[in-house]
């Protein structure tokens, strides 16, 4: 990697899936296979068009998500990692991941492929190891499927599986959610995501929200602060609110969105950070194909964010992580001092929602369960310093910048 070149994350989305689960709001489109052999082709068409921008970038991670990417196929998902590998600067231990429902992963042969392909990450959806509750969510693999489709990774030599959970489902209590989690562990997966259901507008399960019985937001906060203390346990590292890996196994790629590194998204409803501009596609698919024929898809978002301007992201994505907020980090690269946050955060170390070890600034695990209202605290007081200093400027008083718009090295 030579001293100018920067890293990007790519990632490509997959839309479609042989059934959308009832919490889903994800754009995913079952029955579509028709589809594919025009995607593919799209995909390779806008992968190429983008290269050029990634000249001087290395690609050290590749993200496949969906809907559901094994639905693809070995010949395709194969085909578009190869016009990746053609078009991009892809390094040697590049964290290439692959996302999958059970019941698409359980194929030793296509697996071993996909390994031998490139894919190194396999990212499996299990959800739940409780058959009721999966159905519960419309979800279409059973437990044994799991099982076997964790054995047949291991037999393909995929070295790094991760595994994705939910906790709160519908009827769930503390007791089932904690076999759930006790049955991932026993499959020896490197990494665990664990999410709280959230019941989105618009999908089936928000229209059976009175009928279902949900466990209440304490039961939740119960069930989180659980699962933080047995993953530490068992020795997996929590590194951000809803993720645990074994140590050197946390996830490259989604690191990229938690410390603003640059990414750059491909298909319908994808989204990019790349080159300071944030943009995402129209969830469209038919619009994303037509798109590509007539010279580009449609954007629904874009945005040239001045890096100056980013102090609110890095905020509301580093309150999100156990790195946390690094205030010489923040004054160097922002201009401006660390101070305006100080008062609030001390009120959030005294009600054990924060602490500050070696300089930094990060929440405690019951402080991740209300980060909303911490990272709002914090752009309150954010707010509240930009109006100071620009009511200063205003009054002619320029000594709010003395010290302060560059802080000391």
């Amino acid at each position: 990697m030579k001293e100018d070149q920067k890293k990007l994350g790519l990632y490509v989305h997959i839309p479609f899936c042989a059934k959308k689960c009832d919490y889903c709001d994800f754009y995913s489109l079952p029955g579509a296979e028709g589809r594919m052999d025009d995607y593919v082709q799209a995909l390779e068409a806008q992968l190429a068009e983008i290269a050029p921008r990634a000249e001087h970038h290395v690609v050290d991670s590749i993200y496949f998500g969906g809907g559901t990417p094994t639905l693809l196929g070995v010949k395709h998902l194969t085909r578009l990692l190869k016009a990746i590998q053609k078009k991009y600067s892809v390094t040697k231990d590049a964290e290439i991941t692959l996302e999958a429902n059970p019941e698409s992963a359980g194929n030793f042969r296509d697996l071993r492929a996909l390994r031998k392909a490139g894919f190194n990450r396999l990212s499996l959806g299990m959800q739940s190891a409780n058959d009721e509750e999966l159905q519960a969510i419309g979800r279409i693999h059973t437990a044994a499927q799991v099982k076997t489709a964790v054995e047949a990774a291991r037999k393909a030599k995929f070295t790094n599986l991760s595994l994705d959970l939910i906790y709160g489902l519908p009827g769930q209590s503390l007791e089932t959610w904690q076999k759930n989690l006790h049955a991932a562990i026993d499959l020896a997966p490197q990494h665990i995501s664990c999410y709280g259901l959230k019941v989105e507008e618009g999908t089936p399960l928000f229209l059976r929200r009175d009928s279902e019985q949900f466990p209440s937001d304490d039961a939740q906060a119960e069930m989180y602060l659980w699962t933080v203390d047995c993953l530490h346990r068992h020795g997996f590292f929590q590194y951000e609110i809803s993720n645990f890996a074994r140590t050197g196994f946390e996830s490259r790629h989604n690191l990229k969105y938690w410390t603003l590194g640059e990414y750059a998204g491909f298909g319908p409803g994808a989204h990019s950070d790349f080159g300071n501009v944030r943009y995402a596609y129209e969830k469209d698919l038919d619009g994303y194909l037509s798109g590509m024929k007539a010279g580009g898809p449609l954007l629904s978002e874009n945005e040239r964010i001045p890096p100056l301007d980013r102090d609110t992201e890095w905020i509301m994505l580093g309150l999100r992580t156990v790195f946390g907020l690094d205030p010489k980090v923040f004054e160097n690269r922002f201009r401006r001092r660390f101070d305006c946050f100080v008062p609030f955060l001390e009120e959030c170390r005294q009600a054990g929602y924060a602490v500050e070890e070696d300089g930094r600034w990060r929440l405690t695990p019951n402080g991740f369960l209300v980060s909303n209202q911490i990272i709002g605290g914090m752009l309150d007081a954010l707010g509240a310093d930009k109006k100071r200093r620009e009511a200063a400027r205003a009054r002619g008083d320029f000594r709010v910048d003395l010290g302060c718009g560059n802080p000391p090295q």
